[in-house]
């Protein structure tokens, strides 16, 4: 990784999230902050979840400042960086843990985003058999509801599975003190 790079390129680069971080060297930040973006218009465009639009400006923000903060590190600091995913992927699901469960929730995760989708182009050309207003704004919030009832599921997961972790290092604790 070359430490000095072109300040007007890094500003250009600074403007497209996560390709700045890519220009920089960090690959796996740049990487994980671009495709979030990317995954972020996809649910806002694709099913119908405008409101996670307002994560845009956020990311995008940043990225930016994130960008320039790395260009003016000192050197020690800047090589000392260590390039990682933005959210530790590896830490939070370690390969070599991959179970049957996770399996399922991913699975579970793909086929609601892919009903979603399959529901949206179905009902855009069964639109107009059915005239009732009422009826299709009804059938519109299908795939958004199960997105939701996705998210809850997986954040009650989530929690449940740190609350189990928490509780067995507290055992573990406790036969210590024993």
């Amino acid at each position: 990784m070359t430490r000095k790079k072109n300040g007007f390129f890094t500003l250009c680069f600074s403007l497209i999230p996560g390709a700045g971080e890519m220009y920089m060297g960090f690959m796996k930040q740049g990487v994980s902050i671009m495709s979030l973006f990317w995954v972020l218009i996809f649910l806002a465009a694709f099913l119908n979840m405008g409101p996670v639009l307002f994560i845009l400006p956020i990311l995008w923000c940043y990225s930016f400042f994130n960008v320039h903060n790395i260009r003016g590190m000192a050197d020690e600091e800047f090589y000392a960086l260590e390039d990682d995913y933005l959210f530790h992927l590896s830490k939070m699901l370690p390969m070599e843990q991959w179970n049957q469960k996770q399996s399922n929730l991913l699975a579970a995760a793909l086929i609601i985003i892919g009903v979603a989708m399959l529901w949206d182009y179905t009902m855009d050309y069964l639109r107009w058999l059915i005239p009732n207003e009422i009826y299709w704004d009804i059938m519109d919030s299908v795939p958004q509801v199960g997105v939701s009832v996705l998210l809850i599921i997986g954040g009650l997961h989530l929690i449940r599975g740190k609350k189990r972790e928490l509780d067995q290092k507290e055992d573990e604790g406790k036969e210590l003190m024993k």
